[in-house]
């Protein structure tokens, strides 16, 4: 792959105008494969995500759980949230690599009004410019995965990038390099799903799990980070993984009607200055009429005395 410079931009937030060389150039769609049977909890790819993205090392929360802390943060991308689940009166631990899904539909880019504050490539990476963002944090709300934080220092917000700098070299995301049980994969898309499937068909025959699937759900065109789950049925077991995301409406009605509307306001309210200007000319100030001085006949007659 190619610097993620060079990246076939595919959709740009708050872009009004056709994308920068659409369609010159062709690349495959890249995914990250999770399997949620084989995490063991290490947090390997927590501490390798830190590492490479230089953030610096904060406190933990302890909440009566393993997990480092609630949720992500702006300086925070990658968490494995703990649950306890009891299953056939055992306990077993559903342990999720919670981080940005990369959706093929990102609502955080279908909320965001700046141009150019998140980009989607055509590899399906879903990135941030900061540089552009105004900090109004429309995305965070427009995220079905709560995903994007906000940083209160520097009024931006910030999120899980997929490494796209080492996918840019051809490396894999540093979280894919550090794992030592091989619950993460990295490829092209079509690649992991086979890869997914095949393995959550092994744990329906072999495992017991009959209800094992793919969680890559097609409300929001698919995700390129996709998950093996014990149960495709109930995503919500695995930290609040929502079964049917969607982007809120509230949140990109905005794009096709209140700013179209809002344009078309304002060009009518332009036309209107020019048409008043053809029409009936620019407004000119008028002449000052002089105050007329006039004296009172008692002030006359004390000036008359007065002369010698």
């Amino acid at each position: 792959m190619s610097n993620p410079r060079t990246f076939q931009i595919q959709e740009i937030s708050g872009h009004p105008g056709p994308i920068p060389g659409l369609g010159t150039r062709r690349e495959e769609e890249v995914c990250k494969y999770i399997d949620v049977t084989t995490c063991i909890g290490c947090k390997a790819c927590e501490v390798a995500c830190v590492e490479w993205n230089d953030h610096p090392f904060r406190e933990t929360t302890f909440d009566d759980t393993y997990q480092t802390m609630p949720s992500t943060e702006w300086n925070y991308w990658n968490l494995i949230k703990f649950v306890e689940h009891e299953r056939d009166g055992n306990l077993m631990w559903l342990m999720r690599k919670d981080q940005c899904m990369h959706c093929e539909d990102p609502g955080c880019l279908r909320a965001c009004p700046a141009d150019g504050a998140i980009i989607k490539y055509q590899n399906g990476i879903v990135d941030f410019q900061q540089e552009n963002c105004i900090g109004c944090g429309y995305c965070i709300s427009g995220c079905p995965f709560d995903i994007p934080k906000f940083n209160p220092k520097t009024n931006k917000v910030f999120k899980c990038t997929l490494c796209s700098d080492r996918v840019g070299q051809g490396l894999e995301p540093a979280c894919i390099k550090a794992c030592p049980t091989g619950c993460l994969h990295f490829g092209t898309k079509s690649d992991m799903v086979q890869i997914a499937r095949t393995r959550a068909t092994q744990l329906q025959k072999e495992s017991g799990f009959a209800n094992a699937g793919v969680y890559d759900p097609q409300s929001i065109g698919g995700t390129h980070v996709i998950y093996v789950l014990h149960d495709i049925t109930q995503p919500e077991l695995y930290g609040g993984l929502p079964a049917n995301p969607v982007i809120p409406p509230s949140y990109t009605v905005w794009k096709w009607l209140a700013k179209p509307t809002g344009l078309l306001l304002a060009g009518l309210g332009l036309f209107a200055v020019f048409f008043h200007r053809l029409t009936v000319g620019p407004k000119m100030p008028q002449p000052e009429d002089k105050p007329v001085v006039t004296h009172h006949p008692d002030v006359v007659e004390a000036t008359r005395e007065e002369k010698p």
